[in-house]
């Protein structure tokens, strides 16, 4: 006969507290605050359909080298793919720990983490912390012999943005990523946010002024689509002059455009718009150098020309060389240099076509007789000066803009020169070169046409440097 032992409770001697109790179809064992441990070589199964249930601040440890099965087959306890984060981001080499995120740094340069040895179930996740990893990448290496997607070799992070999550799985295929994110999610700034060039403020308006090549940076695109439109100044380099009978160089191409949200008196020549800034990234900024004086036996190039973005202003057309046949026309470009005598066109502005025009056409050469007189270069607010009759041609005005906050002339045409040196002067109000004996050159980083010389002389002046300035809102 089988011998039984029936109760519902089992209770401690000492202070008859509950040990074991039976309520239902549960089993209670211990009273919380509680450790209950199982020998070692004891196994514990439960059955299909039952569980295993950890009251509210307590826990359940697996001691070293222990192990939780189903059917026969080792299983994770206490994680279900995810890992606990380390909010402290880290900025240099470290060995990750099982279980645990980390926000990598790169901001201040690559570095390594290597991963902890492979034990199944293992998990490390990483995530590009300041979004740099395109930049400066992070190398994954693991541990001796260890596998990363069945290789035993590094593997390295390069997306910008990019989150990822290992899990060891066995030494055939080691570390395998199991999640991939190629981005984060930034919230968006209520402002453009961006860096290059010299910065300035007026009122809410930020001021970036590049008088050589540089970057725009971009860093943060605004929330409000009409914050992200700039207002842009863009002046190609005057042509310089010529030095011997010499027309005046043409004016550097001017070209603005207005943002509805910035405030300021723009050019009579402003585009309807501004440029729309679509992504965060580096533009490239190009300012063309001062358009060289062009000598006697030359026939001379235009200024170089100015970038931004989609944005591109042309050259001013360089004073000609002395004709090789009657009615030579000056050069072309942003606008074009003045023509040389014996009645010789001006050249063409606003070459290439853009709209609104970059800039204007030269002004005629005179006759040949008695004196040769060459035109005035046209400015960006209007055709060079014609040639008369002893005297060569004034440049053509130029036009103003407070984009910087100072309202400035940019873009006149230089005035042509003279054999006798009486020589056109200066477009009106404009930073150009006077022509005569001793051409002027062009203003520094205005794009005014240089001076064209007396006859024999080589007292040309070059052509002023362009400037691109960018105006948005920042608050």
């Amino acid at each position: 006969m089988t011998s039984k032992i029936k109760v519902d409770n089992i209770n401690k001697v000492s202070d008859d507290s509950n040990i074991i109790n039976k309520c239902g179809t549960n089993i209670t064992m211990g009273q919380n605050g509680d450790t209950v441990i199982l020998p070692n070589g004891v196994t514990e199964q439960v059955q299909s359909g039952g569980a295993i249930q950890v009251q509210s601040g307590g826990s359940l440890t697996i001691a070293s080298g222990a192990t939780i099965t189903n059917n026969g087959t080792a299983v994770g306890l206490g994680r279900t793919g995810t890992v606990d984060w380390a909010t402290t981001p880290v900025t240099a080499t470290f060995t990750a720990s099982s279980g645990v995120g980390y926000f990598c740094n790169t901001s201040g340069g690559a570095f390594t983490v290597n991963l902890p040895a492979g034990v199944a179930g293992a998990i490390v996740s990483l995530a590009d912390y300041a979004a740099t990893w395109q930049t400066n990448n992070i190398t994954v290496t693991p541990n001796g012999t260890d596998k990363i997607g069945s290789t035993n070799a590094n593997a390295t992070l390069s997306t910008q943005g990019q989150s990822v999550t290992f899990v060891f799985v066995d030494s055939t295929q080691g570390w395998i990523n199991t999640m991939d994110s190629t981005s984060n999610v930034r919230a968006n700034p209520p402002f453009l946010v961006a860096t290059g060039g010299t910065i300035t403020t007026s009122g809410d308006c930020k001021i970036h002024t590049f008088t050589g090549p540089g970057s725009f940076c971009v860093s943060g695109i605004s929330a409000v689509g009409a914050n992200n439109v700039v207002s842009y100044l863009v002046v190609a380099s005057g042509g310089g002059g010529r030095s011997s009978d010499g027309p005046g160089g043409g004016a550097g191409g001017f070209r603005e455009g207005k943002s509805p949200v910035t405030p300021y008196t723009a050019s009579p020549i402003v585009a309807p718009t501004g440029l729309t800034i679509s992504s965060p990234g580096a533009i490239t900024v190009t300012v063309g150098g001062g358009g060289a004086v062009v000598p006697t036996s030359e026939p001379g190039t235009g200024g170089p020309n100015s970038v931004f973005s989609s944005i591109t202003s042309t050259g001013g057309g360089a004073g000609i060389l002395a004709p090789v046949s009657p009615n030579q026309p000056g050069n072309s470009g942003g606008s074009g240099s003045g023509g040389y005598a014996i009645n010789g066109n001006g050249g063409a502005g606003n070459t290439p076509t853009v709209s609104p025009s970059q800039g204007n056409p030269g002004g005629n050469g005179g006759p040949g007789s008695p004196t040769y007189s060459p035109g005035g270069g046209g400015g960006a607010g209007g055709t060079g000066g014609n040639a008369s009759p002893g005297g060569g041609g004034t440049g053509g005005v130029g036009t103003t803009t407070s984009i910087s906050s100072s309202s400035l002339s940019y873009g006149g045409g230089g005035g042509g020169g003279q054999d006798s040196s009486r020589g056109g002067s200066a477009g009106a109000a404009s930073p150009c070169g006077t022509g005569g004996a001793t051409g002027g050159a062009g203003t520094v980083n205005r794009g005014g046409g240089g001076g064209g010389g007396s006859n024999g002389g080589t007292a040309a002046g070059a052509g002023g440097s362009g400037i691109v300035i960018i105006r948005y809102k920042f608050q």
